[in-house]
């Protein structure tokens, strides 16, 4: 019997990938697993002759190129939302592992109007100067995001001090900026400034109510948990662990100074014992019924990463859905058996999917 094959879409230019060392990673373990594994992107797929030119890991470093059979199956790891990416999905030419998904501002949309998740959501609207001024009203702490934005870019937050605001953030470039106006006028100038010059790619932004989240002095603190479909095909929570933000730091992103630390013993200082553990079982139930409401709407998933915000009374809140997640949080804490599992596991998924014959071709398709 011939080994199963799965392709794995990214990006790349060249012999330049993305993300090298966890694509590298996910191919060794699919290797271990005895099925056929490549990288590949939109250039490289040869309709006529049914046939893929795909990368693999050298012994040493570097990528070999080969030619490749067409794959029983498709993981999408493509994150770059271009034009190209777009039309190869739209083609239907394979079967994905995982539908294509939204911006975050239509996520935060969905989840805040379902009854099952919603009263873990922040109140989110879309950014103007006007929605601006009535969140202000509400909220005297808000976050300016992007509705398409990773790794903390571009995120701005904006906190009303009894003598004018402070706006703290990092721009597009990762560049830190730390001012300080006196009046509202000044603000809202600043933050209609920011939205136009940090926007990413073609994405809005929206003004989302901020969350007392420095459960350590100067630090903002934030849960990133993992939920992966198993060999099952269940969803199932791999693991999570704390991210403690660099001093004086906006956000808590581990490539932005922050670091990871294990949430049990995090909490469990924060919070004590008893109270950390309700606190992880409601993070896992934020996650499956996160996970199982978006499966509704957009179609067969892998994976979510959730970044979940516990307040300084202990409240648990869904801050922001990543379906193409890193894992590097498990690696920093030093749990490497459990990122070893977060990275066999979307391959253990493709080929369960294979197994059991579930290799149609009907995924949904979202490209809001």
């Amino acid at each position: 019997m011939s080994k199963p094959v799965i392709g794995i879409l990214t990006w790349r230019m060249g012999k330049r990938f993305e993300e090298p060392g966890y694509l590298r990673r996910l191919v060794q373990a699919g290797q271990k697993l005895d099925a056929v594994v490549y990288l590949f992107s939109q250039q490289d797929v040869f309709v006529q002759q049914r046939k893929i030119r795909g990368f693999v890991p050298k012994v040493g470093g570097g990528w070999e190129v080969k030619w490749f059979p067409w794959p029983n199956i498709v993981i999408d790891r493509y994150r770059k939302r271009v034009k190209e990416y777009l039309r190869l999905r739209h083609r239907k030419l394979f079967c994905y592992a995982n539908s294509t998904f939204a911006k975050k501002w239509q996520i935060t949309q969905l989840l805040g109007a379902d009854e099952r998740v919603k009263r873990w959501i922040p109140q989110t609207v879309a950014y103007s100067p006007t929605g601006l001024r009535q969140m202000l009203g509400h909220h005297p702490l808000l976050y300016i995001k992007p509705g398409n934005g990773t790794g903390g870019r571009s995120i701005l937050k904006v906190a009303a001090q009894a003598n004018g605001y402070q706006l703290q953030g990092r721009d597009r470039r990762m560049a830190k900026r730390n001012l300080h106006v006196k009046t509202a006028a000044a603000m809202e100038s600043l933050v209609n400034s920011w939205v136009k010059e940090n926007q990413i790619r073609d994405g809005n932004f929206m003004v989302q109510q901020g969350l007392h989240l420095s459960l350590v002095s100067d630090r903002v603190v934030d849960v990133r948990l993992l939920i992966q479909k198993d060999e099952r095909g269940d969803w199932s929570v791999t693991g999570c662990g704390v991210r403690l933000g660099a001093s004086g730091s906006s956000v808590s992103n581990l490539h932005g100074g922050g670091k990871a630390v294990a949430f049990e013993t995090f909490m469990g200082k924060r919070f004590g014992s008893e109270k950390a553990g309700e606190i992880l079982r409601e993070c896992h139930e934020l996650a499956h019924q996160t996970a199982v409401t978006l499966e509704e709407r957009f179609g067969r998933m892998i994976e979510f990463g959730l970044d979940i915000g516990v307040d300084v009374e202990g409240r648990v809140w869904l801050i922001e859905v990543n379906p193409k997640p890193g894992r590097e949080v498990f690696r920093q804490m030093g749990q490497l058996g459990t990122y070893a599992e977060a990275i066999r596991r979307p391959v253990l998924y493709a080929l369960h999917l294979i197994r059991t014959g579930q290799t149609g071709r009907g995924q949904k398709t979202d490209t809001g």
